[in-house]
Order: structure tokens, then C-alpha cells, then sequence
């Protein structure tokens, strides 16, 4: 069996993983990647064209400078590369003025300093004629610094700049086990042995295959597009329908965004939805689509919270999350073993934050001091 040594090695080359990659090398460490399948692929949880982006964190205060972070590694890889990978084309949050979206939003902005524009019900009715069904109570409030970001192009842009930086990448190597020795860490695949000081393992929902102690857990999450309605396109193109997280009065959440010449409408309901399934092992997930279980929820709350679009949608393809139990990521050195830097658990908003979380990954790897508090991601708080 063929042995390569490196000084780290990094396992799963996603949006987690591939910045790590990439931010080890830039700082001239000797480091291979090893991704299972091909860069950039479908069969994980970065892909779909489009995320959200915000810097208005309201899953966590301490996210912000992460997605700051992000934001600065990526407008600096844009001028080497010219490739966009985000977009500030704002994050509109509608409902009730005391929802989740709407004052979650104003709170998150305010604590994290980035402009805010307010809409009373009037003004939000006659600024976006795109949402219907609006209620008397319903107001909506912009993140002008949020928008979207684009999974695919960052994850390839991340390899290509490691790649410049002198990383190996070993794509389509599958993982069979870490064999932990008193030197160091041994990757074994089915054509060559790695051998590493130290490992950065960012799998996504194959983490619990290698962790079975650390909680992560899979949940297969469709992604949906839609088509406007003939007489409809200019409502909904980006411009006019920016990235949105809008409250029903029921309470459920729906997620989206407008179109523009690269993709299409792209809409979602929150972690409530029907269709979400928890699944135990990432390779026997359902990787097909069904009418009933995964587009007619759906479907009827499009009808109902947009008249101008198709609630059928045009396209649906399966990706798949993995969560920790109280929804923050689990990022850190392993409780057992602090060779193993671990990166998982996504919780379904982990693509914004994906150079940042690269960065502090290395700076966990090298012994830097992180540029940001990780501290409420460690996985040392499901340690007993």
C-alpha cells in the first residue's frame, strides 16, 4: 500500500472543508485534501447554486464575525479570480412585527452593525406586489448587507486557490477509517495510506460514520425552484424579490429568493416542514422525489404566500443537512484526541459562513489565536 505524508490532512472537500484547505495552504502548510466523490457535487450539502447570505446572525451573536470573515476572504479571492461568490443584494424578513424574522432581524443587525431598512405594512405591500395574502399586521424589515452566496463556485474556487498554494487534492478517495497512532493520524483509502501530525475532518453528513460519540445528525432537505407565472418575470427576478425569510401567520417559515439569468426562483419551507426526514446512515438516504411527501406541502403555501408564481415547482433535487441538537455547529479539536480538528453539524445555515469557518479551522489546526470567539461551537460541550 502506498503511504503519503503530509504535515495535515483534510477529509471532505465541501464548503467546510475545501476553505480549510485552502486557508491551511495559504499559510504554507503541507497539506493534502481527500473528497470522496468529485469537487463540487451534488450528493452532500453544498450544492443548489444559491444560498443565503447574512452577517445578521440570528442563530447566534458570535456567527457575525464569521460571516464578516467570510465576506472579506471571498471579495479578496473575487479579485484574484474574477468569479463572484456572494452577493449583497439584500435578505428581506417579513411577519408580525414581534416574529422571529422581523425582530430577530432588527436585533441580530443591531448587535452586529450593519444597516437595516424598515417597511411598514403599507410600504411593504406596495414595494414587493410579488408576496400575497399579506396580513394586517405584516411588516418587513431589509438586511441591505445580506444576499446570496453561491456554493458550487466558492468550493471550486477554494481548491483551485489551495491548489495555487501548492495542496494536493485527491478527489473521488474514499475514506475507509483514521487509524490514531502515537505519531500521528493514518487515513486509509482502498489505493494509498495518508499519514498526518494532525487532521481536519469536515464530512457533513458522513461525520457520524467516524464520530458515532459526537451528535450529528443527517436530515435529508429538498431544495426547490419554481417558475413565475406568464405576466409575472419582473416581479420576481432578484432585483425586485430579494432573499427573504418571511413568518405565515400559522407560524411556518418559508426561505427564498428571485431569480436572475443564472437561476431560478428558489423557495423553501422552515425546519418544520413535513418533508424533512431524519435519516441514520448518509448512504442509504433517499435520493429520489415524491409528490406527495415532498412537493404538495409546498406547494399549497407558494399558492398561498405568492400568486404571481407556478406553485408546482419546475425543478426539485435532494440535498441533505446535518444538525447538532441545539442547532450550532461543532467545531473544534476533538474531546478525545486533539490531532483531530472536527467541522459538522451545518444545522442547515452553514454555506454563509463557509471561508470563515476555513479560517478559523486552520488557525484551530496551526495553534494561531482564532480571529473570532469558537468557543459555543466546541464540541466539548456534549462531552461528559
Amino acid at each position: 500500500m502506498v503511504e503519503i505524508k503530509k504535515d495535515v490532512i483534510v477529509l471532505g472537500l465541501g464548503a467546510w472543508g475545501s476553505a480549510a484547505l485552502w486557508r491551511l495552504a495559504a499559510r504554507g502548510v503541507d497539506v493534502a485534501g481527500i473528497e470522496r466523490y468529485g469537487i463540487g457535487h451534488v450528493l452532500g450539502s453544498t450544492h443548489g447554486t444559491t444560498r443565503l447570505f447574512r452577517i445578521a446572525c440570528q442563530e447566534h451573536t458570535g456567527l457575525s464575525p464569521i460571516a464578516l470573515k467570510s465576506l472579506e476572504l471571498w471579495t479578496g479571492l473575487a479579485a484574484e479570480t474574477g468569479e463572484e461568490y456572494v452577493s449583497q443584494s439584500g435578505v428581506l424578513s417579513s411577519g408580525a412585527p414581534d416574529s422571529v424574522p422581523v425582530a430577530g432581524t432588527i436585533r441580530a443587525a443591531g448587535m452586529a452593525g450593519t444597516p437595516v431598512t424598515r417597511f411598514s405594512h403599507d410600504q411593504f405591500v406596495d414595494r414587493y406586489p410579488g408576496y400575497g395574502n399579506v396580513q394586517d399586521q405584516e411588516v418587513a424589515v431589509l438586511d441591505t448587507a445580506g444576499g446570496v452566496c453561491y456554493p458550487e463556485r466558492f468550493v471550486r474556487g477554494h481548491v483551485a486557490a489551495a491548489q495555487r498554494l501548492g495542496a494536493d487534492v485527491y478527489p473521488d478517495t474514499r475514506v475507509t477509517r483514521l487509524e490514531i497512532t502515537r505519531d500521528g493520524i493514518r487515513v486509509h483509502t482502498a489505493t494509498a495510506v495518508f499519514a498526518a501530525a494532525k487532521v481536519v475532518v469536515a464530512l457533513g453528513a458522513w461525520m457520524p460514520k467516524f464520530f458515532p460519540t459526537l451528535p450529528f445528525r443527517p436530515k435529508r432537505t429538498p431544495l426547490y425552484w419554481f417558475d413565475a407565472k406568464p405576466g409575472h418575470a419582473d416581479e420576481y427576478r432578484l432585483e425586485n424579490f430579494p432573499g427573504f425569510i418571511r413568518e405565515l401567520p400559522n407560524g411556518m417559515l418559508m426561505w427564498g429568493h428571485g431569480s436572475s439569468d443564472d437561476f431560478g426562483i428558489k423557495i423553501g419551507l422552515g425546519d418544520d416542514a413535513k418533508s424533512f426526514q431524519y435519516c441514520s446512515d448518509a448512504d442509504t438516504i433517499d435520493r429520489y422525489i415524491h409528490q406527495r411527501e415532498d412537493i404538495d406541502e409546498l406547494k399549497g403555501y407558494v399558492a398561498q404566500a405568492f400568486p404571481g408564481i407556478e406553485p408546482q415547482p419546475s425543478m426539485v433535487i435532494p440535498c441533505v443537512v446535518t444538525e447538532s441538537p441545539d442547532q450550532q455547529f461543532i467545531i473544534g479539536r476533538h474531546p478525545l484526541d486533539d490531532r483531530i480538528v472536527v467541522a459538522g453539524g451545518d444545522s442547515g445555515h452553514g454555506a454563509k459562513h463557509a471561508a470563515g469557518i476555513g479560517e478559523l479551522l486552520a488557525q484551530l489546526t496551526v495553534g494561531e489565536a482564532p480571529f473570532a470567539d469558537a468557543s459555543f461551537m466546541s464540541p466539548d460541550r456534549f462531552s461528559e
